[in-house]
């Protein structure tokens, strides 16, 4: 899905600027599974404005500069509806936590455990986060996602908490393995 599209699903809960739309995306409802900065979105909101997907209301502020208010047509809510009857490109994971603790091996003990408990952070700051939203009221589509959210968050969490020593005994294990390396240079068995 584009930016256009994801500028129009924020606009289909409400009125917003472009940064609370940008907000919709750090802290809510789309934080937990899509990105979209303001490099993206402005351009987006241009274009939406220009195609006349959106209207904006200019509000006059005391001291800064007029805050622009988008508004969905039903222009645009006809082609949001549109893109959102097509098939979902599958999603790709894109995690630097994940590949750093991939190659856990290749890092300090002390580091590898600040990353995987951070990770653990991250995912139980996500379930707190989705508790947080009260879901009286909100559509099924909503309820269903904030309800996936938290199975995988707290599967996620849950995951790394039985399974850390594992991934924080890999310097046993590579001291057990060099060890047994050792032995075999000095008795001439290695190969």
């Amino acid at each position: 899905m584009d930016v256009k599209s994801l500028c129009l699903g924020a606009l289909s809960l409400k009125d917003a600027s472009g940064y609370e739309i940008k907000k919709m995306f750090e802290e809510g409802p789309f934080s937990h599974f899509y990105d979209a900065g303001y490099g993206s979105i402005y351009p987006a909101l241009n274009k939406l404005l220009a195609d006349g997907f959106v209207t904006c209301t200019e509000i006059e502020q005391e001291g800064r500069p007029a805050k622009k208010v988008y508004s969905l047509t039903e222009t645009g809510l006809s082609s949001l509806k549109e893109d959102l009857n097509k098939l979902p490109v599958l999603d790709k994971t894109r995690s630097e936590s994940i590949t750093m603790l991939f190659f856990g091996h290749l890092l300090s003990p002390k580091h590898r455990e600040e990353i995987l408990e951070s990770y653990i952070d991250y995912f139980r700051n996500g379930c707190e986060c989705i508790e947080g939203v009260d879901p009286t009221g909100q559509p099924a589509g909503r309820l269903f996602v904030r309800g996936l959210g938290l199975a995988v968050y707290e599967a996620a969490a849950n995951y790394m908490e039985e399974n850390k020593d594992l991934l924080l005994s890999i310097d046993e294990e590579n001291d057990e393995t060099e060890k047994q390396n050792n032995l075999l240079v000095e008795t001439g068995d290695a190969a």
